[in-house]
């Protein structure tokens, strides 16, 4: 059941953590990038292994769960790491890199009502039966 309404935003929360890890290639935050790049690569494939586990919901609900715990990590890390950005507001390429853990937080949770609808759907449908 891939065609279903919870696979598009997974897919789009994958799609943010990609460009994350495109667009944070340059950050030196507490001395290297490479905590964005491992949770960045982490996301992607816990997105990927979300989108086709379809028939386990619950298992869909805990790897989504777990991604959104990494995608705030994310958001706060790239807020301090803008706090203490030299620059003011003469730096025009300050600020880009929260917007996208953002982003796939929001699509995870509108991913976890779909999810969670369609578990209430197949119960009740196995009551009547």
């Amino acid at each position: 059941m891939l065609q279903r309404i919870q696979t598009i935003w997974i897919i789009l929360s994958v799609l943010g953590a990609l460009f994350l890890n495109l667009t944070a290639q340059d950050l030196d935050i507490l001395g290297g990038s490479l905590t964005i790049n491992v949770s960045t690569v982490v996301l992607i494939l816990a997105g990927l292994l979300s989108v086709f586990s379809f028939k386990n919901r619950k298992r869909q609900i805990l790897l989504n769960n777990i991604s959104l715990i990494i995608n705030a990590l994310l958001v706060g890390l790239l807020i301090y790491w803008l706090l203490n950005l030299s620059g003011g507001i003469q730096f025009p390429e300050k600020g880009i890199e929260p917007i996208f853990p953002f982003i796939s937080m929001i699509c995870l949770l509108l991913a976890n009502v779909y999810i969670r609808k369609d578990e209430r759907l197949v119960k009740s449908v196995d009551r009547l039966r």
